[in-house]
Order: C-alpha cells, then sequence, then structure tokens
C-alpha cells in the first residue's frame, strides 16, 4: 500500500512522533512497579503498532518486555448493526485477530490505540478484555486526545492533548499501516476527498 498524502495541518512529524511513544513508555515504566505483570494490548489497528513499538522500548528501558496482545472490538462496537431492517449492509467490517497468549487474571492490561475520541472504542475494548478474563487493572495509553467524550473515560498515557473542533479528525500515521510516520488534523470535507 503507497503512502496516502493528507492535506492538513502537519501536528507531529516522525521524530515528535517517536520522541511522544518514547514518553509514553517512560510513563509505563513509572506507572507499574512490576513489569512482568503488565501487558500491552493493541486495538486494531493502529493500536497494534504502537502497543509493539512501546514493548521494543520498555524492554529496552527496563530490561523487562511486557506481555504482548492484540484485540479486535469488532463485536462490542455500539455503532455496528450487522442487520438493518432485515438486510445486509453494503460495508461488513472486517475482523481481526484477538490475540491474547496470557492469563489476564492479576495482570495490568494496557490498552493502546492511536486517538481517543468519544470514549466509545475503548469501552468496546473494555468489554473485549473482559471477555477472555478478568484482569486486576486496566489502563489506556493513546498517542492522541481529541476531547469530545461522549462516556466517561480518560486515558492514563497520552502522547498529546489535541483540542479539535467536530468537523476535524486526527489522523495518526504509522509506517507499519502507512508508510509514514506523522500526526496530522484534516477538515472532515479534506478527509473526504
Amino acid at each position: 500500500m503507497a503512502a496516502q498524502e493528507l492535506v492538513g495541518k502537519t501536528l507531529l512529524d516522525g521524530e515528535a512522533l517517536r520522541r511522544t511513544i518514547a514518553r509514553i513508555a517512560h510513563e509505563i515504566v513509572e506507572g507499574n512497579a512490576d513489569l512482568t505483570r503488565v501487558a500491552l494490548v493493541g486495538i486494531h489497528t493502529r493500536g497494534v503498532p504502537i502497543a509493539q513499538r512501546l514493548r521494543r522500548l520498555i524492554g529496552e528501558f527496563a530490561d523487562v518486555e511486557p506481555h504482548f496482545g492484540t484485540i479486535d472490538i469488532t463485536f462490542h462496537r455500539d455503532d455496528l448493526h450487522v442487520r438493518i431492517n432485515g438486510t445486509t449492509p453494503a460495508v461488513q467490517p472486517v475482523v481481526k485477530a484477538t490475540r491474547l497468549d496470557f492469563p489476564l487474571e492479576g495482570m495490568t492490561c494496557v490498552l493502546v490505540d492511536d486517538v481517543m475520541y468519544t470514549g466509545r472504542t475503548a469501552r468496546a475494548a473494555i468489554e473485549t478484555l473482559f471477555s477472555y478474563g478478568r484482569p486486576a487493572r486496566v489502563q489506556l495509553a493513546c498517542i492522541a486526545d481529541r476531547g469530545h467524550r461522549e462516556l466517561p473515560i480518560r486515558p492514563d498515557y497520552v502522547g498529546k492533548n489535541l483540542p479539535t473542533a467536530r468537523g476535524e479528525r486526527v489522523h495518526v500515521q504509522l509506517v507499519e499501516v502507512d508508510e509514514i510516520d506523522s500526526v496530522v488534523l484534516v477538515r472532515e470535507e479534506d478527509d473526504d476527498a
């Protein structure tokens, strides 16, 4: 997939994004005394490579790599309707793998996502996680918090607070998915183009 040039304002370039992820990794180390009981759980799609980067950095900083997992929140989303008036919607979601190869009991699970917005993705991720077990604690890490919360959910680790208007979007682009590292603010009408 070729890198798509987003039209908008670059908020973080590749180097600034690297520093942001490194700072979050340091904060996770400082906030968790026993890193052997920590699991980084990436929310598909961009939360997964962010969690992988955090895991590698935490391993470098603390000589302990946390457990790693991935979750797909599709079946816990509150905006997904499999059937509308008895018909199948035109666009079917692509369900990705949930992989949690460690016992959740007694763990601190850090859910990792790219952008925090209404809180609905985080809620669905928590529900998905609890359908697999009962961790001791759940924390939330994100690159950008753009505000406009609809649920009482707040991330524990935030790369950057980016107040936005409702007609704007924050896009985190990652080399692993988009072939470029950046955080870009776009207007919705530009985003649709």
